[in-house]
């Protein structure tokens, strides 16, 4: 394993103390060396509007593009509302695919892997599979597997937030692990 890579996450719940939230606070403990995993804050993007696409761009929307630019690859951890992508992700995602004053797009070329959490039973799956085709039609490659869909994720963790449920926290390992080689094989050079 080489690395370690930057990966910026991105967390669609914008709730202090959301399942999410907790979610990928145990995947940046649980990280393997090779990944140094940090979040990037999108409350304070601006609604995506083509007008405000010039100079002076938003500062919050040039902090976030920044963030991402500057990572290895992009975690993103993801609620499903309504079965389907949060707005405020979807918000993130407009800007962070879109050429800024400060250079191409931050998300351009970076490996992806998706996770989300909920209290329901179908664990985002269905918020999962639209980011994934959202993620797929800019052009990046999303790790395939494996899936990480918590489900019942009150029962998942602690009173303290800390991710306890041996079968979660193995499937969740799983995944940053592979996500290391995902990295390496979709990198420039990889």
């Amino acid at each position: 394993m080489a690395g370690p890579y930057t990966v910026a996450a991105i967390c669609g719940s914008l709730r202090r103390d959301s399942w999410n939230r907790k979610l990928m606070r145990a995947a940046i403990a649980r990280a393997p060396a090779a990944l140094a995993i940090a979040e990037v804050p999108i409350g304070d993007l601006p609604l995506f509007n083509e007008d405000l696409e010039r100079d002076p761009w938003p500062d919050a929307v040039l902090a976030a593009g920044a963030a991402v630019r500057a990572a290895d690859a992009v975690l993103v951890v993801s609620p499903e509302y309504n079965a389907s992508i949060p707005g405020p992700l979807k918000n993130a995602l407009d800007w962070l695919s879109r050429e800024t004053s400060a250079g191409p797009a931050p998300m351009s070329g970076k490996p992806v892997a998706i996770i989300g959490a909920t209290p329901g039973l179908l664990g985002t799956a269905r918020a999962q599979s639209q980011l994934r085709q959202a993620l797929q039609n800019l052009s990046l490659p999303v790790l395939p597997g494996p899936n990480v869909f918590v489900t019942q994720a009150d029962t998942r963790f602690d009173d303290r937030g800390t991710l306890t449920d041996a079968m979660t926290v193995k499937m969740l390992e799983t995944l940053l692990e592979r996500f290391v080689t995902w990295i390496e094989r979709n990198t420039v050079g990889g």
